[in-house]
């Protein structure tokens, strides 16, 4: 072996060695050397140790908190118990002035006004059915019954049938209130109709106009008033007892003209009659009267619950019925107020107006919708009327809104070819209804400033008499909107 051979052996062995030390286990003594005296030695069987990496001090000056028994001996201190006292007093205090604060509130808030006394007739429109031969496909009062779930659809509230009873033209002697025309149908079908009705919600009140189908007058002669009368009370009660809600009667001015005494036992009979249905009956009188101070005179001094008239002629313009609406509504409050359109002189009966249900339906009173307008109720007419639904919408529309049932009428705007009012009560949303009747001529919203300022510069449409051009929820400028001929509309309008 030479001297390099020699060499890389002594080298090898070195390594070796060193190695051989690097992977012996540690030994106690050496541990010890290593991590100090407080370090704890744990070896394992594979050899293996583990050491315990002390913890960090905490840095001097650093704040850890307070442990539990330091913060109690704190909180016992005279200073935090006088701050936790101060805190609770401010605290009640503070609810209590809250609290009273909120019952000012209430007691300086101005009181609800209170809602009127309203009789069944005020919660819905009335419609009258006077020829049973053209409202239904049998014409008689079996195909009144077959419709019923079609008036119920249009949130009527009551029908108003007739006349129905046996009348030979012009002779008072063969009257009978009692007996059923043979062209109107049975008795028997009437109390089914009454029944079917009631079942449904429906009220029914009768026409038991005395000479309906004569020349002579609804009274026959004047001389024959007393006797007729007298006749008609013996019938009132019979009917009543079968189960009618009401009766209607024309010319009620000249029986209570001719025979006061005899009047007031009529108006005794329906209007304190009682029996096991516990609402009033209504007595429905009507009056070729046309003068606005002529009925309103008739309609407190008869004392009917509800006068028909013709004040508000399809005849009259838009500045003549804002007047006669003006004098009723201050002179009357809305249950004892009734409206009714006739036709147009020439109109073709089936023709349905949209206006004139707005119109009906949201003055202040009850609206009685006429059966000449056929295809108001879909019946018997084969093309798209939009008058059920309007009219259903309407009724509904006024049965929850208390602006709309009990609310002031108030004239915002008036001239022969417009007609614009405002219905308001208390807090209650507020109402804007506009009419232009011209044929041809818009109407600048911006007219109604500044009598219309006070209801702000927009109103969202609700209703109209045409919803393709005025849809529902269409937000309309007051300052530069426009209203087209022949239309109608019903905004809601914020209050001022």
């Amino acid at each position: 072996m030479n001297n390099n051979d020699c060499l890389k052996m002594s080298v090898y062995q070195e390594i070796h060695n060193t190695e051989a030390q690097e992977k012996a286990p540690m030994t106690e003594g050496e541990q010890r050397d290593m991590e100090g005296p407080a370090t704890p030695l744990r070896t394992e069987s594979n050899g293996a140790v583990k050491l315990k990496i002390p913890e960090d001090e905490p840095e001097p000056g650093h704040f850890t908190g307070l442990n539990k028994e330091q913060l109690m001996r704190v909180a016992g201190t005279p200073g935090w118990v006088r701050t936790r006292w101060a805190l609770l007093v401010l605290f009640w205090l503070a609810w209590l002035g809250m609290l009273a604060g909120a019952v000012l509130l209430i007691l300086k808030a101005p009181p609800c006004k209170e809602l009127p006394a309203l009789r069944w007739w005020n919660e819905g429109p009335l419609f009258q059915i006077r020829s049973l031969k053209d409202f239904s496909e049998s014409g008689d009062i079996k195909g009144v019954e077959q419709q019923l779930d079609s008036l119920l659809q249009m949130k009527v509230r009551a029908l108003v049938l007739g006349p129905i009873h046996e009348d030979p033209k012009d002779d008072p002697t063969s009257l009978s209130f009692e007996q059923v025309s043979a062209a109107a149908g049975s008795l028997d079908q009437i109390k089914s109709l009454v029944h079917s009705a009631h079942k449904r919600g429906l009220m029914v009140v009768l026409d038991l106009t005395p000479n309906y189908s004569g020349s002579s007058g609804p009274w026959f002669s004047n001389s024959s008033v007393s006797s007729v009368a007298k006749r008609l009370e013996s019938a009132l009660v019979f009917w009543l007892g079968l189960g009618v809600d009401g009766v209607k009667l024309d010319s009620v001015d000249l029986v209570w003209a001719q025979v006061p005494s005899q009047w007031n036992d009529i108006r005794a009979i329906v209007q304190n009659w009682t029996d096991s249905r516990p609402h009033k009956r209504l007595l429905l009188g009507s009056t070729p009267l046309s003068s606005p101070g002529d009925v309103s005179t008739l309609l407190g001094d008869s004392g009917v619950d509800l006068l028909l008239s013709s004040v508000l002629s399809s005849k009259t313009d838009a500045m003549g019925r804002a007047q006669t609406v003006q004098l009723l509504s201050s002179a009357y409050s809305p249950a004892q107020l009734l409206w009714n359109l006739e036709p147009a002189e020439g109109a073709v009966p089936q023709d349905c107006d949209p206006m004139d249900l707005m119109l009906l339906l949201t003055l202040p009173g009850t609206a009685l919708i006429e059966d000449q307008t056929r295809d108001q109720a879909g019946i018997r007419e084969p093309r798209p009327s939009p008058c059920p639904l309007l009219l259903s919408s309407l009724s509904s529309l006024r049965a929850k809104e208390r602006s709309l049932l009990y609310g002031d009428f108030s004239l915002v705007y008036n001239s022969s070819v417009v007609l614009v009012y405002l219905r308001s009560w208390d807090q209650s949303p507020r109402f804007l209804v506009l009419f232009n009747y011209s044929p041809d001529q818009v109407f600048s919203l911006s007219d109604l400033q500044p009598e219309g300022g006070a209801m702000g510069t927009t109103g969202k449409v609700v209703l109209s008499s045409n919803a393709t051009i005025l849809s529902p929820d269409l937000v309309l400028d007051l300052n530069q909107g426009q209203l087209g001929p022949q239309q109608s509309v019903l905004l809601r309008v914020p209050h001022s």
